[in-house]
């Protein structure tokens, strides 16, 4: 079995409800994950959006979710770290904790990466994505993503 990441929110390739965004409440979406390989003491994840103007935009980093979670709740709040869902990193609005889509213009994709890792990381509270991808380095034991696109009306 391979790490597979889904929403009952929304398929792969399809739109994120508007609910998720800057446009609705601006809640995170639920995830869920099966298939994680032997070894996996923690996941991460990284949503971002590669068709920002500026270039890739940061929309959510977490890490050292524990290795028993198969997924994350719609609204996972921003406090700097909680016991069920890891720790937040800082998006590229420099905030723990998820910040939706909001494309200024177009439809925009956004990626949800998921990664079992073979460690715990134990970066402090408020690490960028830069920092959290150093970090992994040797220690990414599968990874998947799921992408979503929205489009401001």
């Amino acid at each position: 079995m391979r790490l597979a990441l889904s929403s009952p929110a929304f398929a792969h390739g399809q739109s994120i409800p508007r609910k998720y965004t800057c446009d609705g409440e601006d809640v995170s979406p639920p995830l869920s994950w099966s298939g994680a390989p032997p070894g996996t003491k923690s996941f991460a994840l990284i949503a971002d959006d590669p068709d920002a103007p500026a270039g890739t935009w940061v929309h959510w980093v977490l890490y050292d979710i524990p290795s028993q979670n198969t997924g994350l709740p719609e609204h996972v709040h921003a406090e700097a770290k909680l016991a069920d869902s890891g720790v937040r990193g800082s998006n590229s609005w420099q905030r723990l904790g998820y910040g939706g889509p909001c494309p200024p213009g177009g439809t925009h994709r956004y990626f949800f990466k998921l990664y079992a890792l073979d460690a715990v990381l134990s970066l402090p509270a408020g690490s960028g994505k830069t920092q959290l991808l150093f970090a992994m380095e040797g220690h990414v034991l599968a990874q998947t993503d799921l992408m979503g696109t929205y489009q401001r009306r």
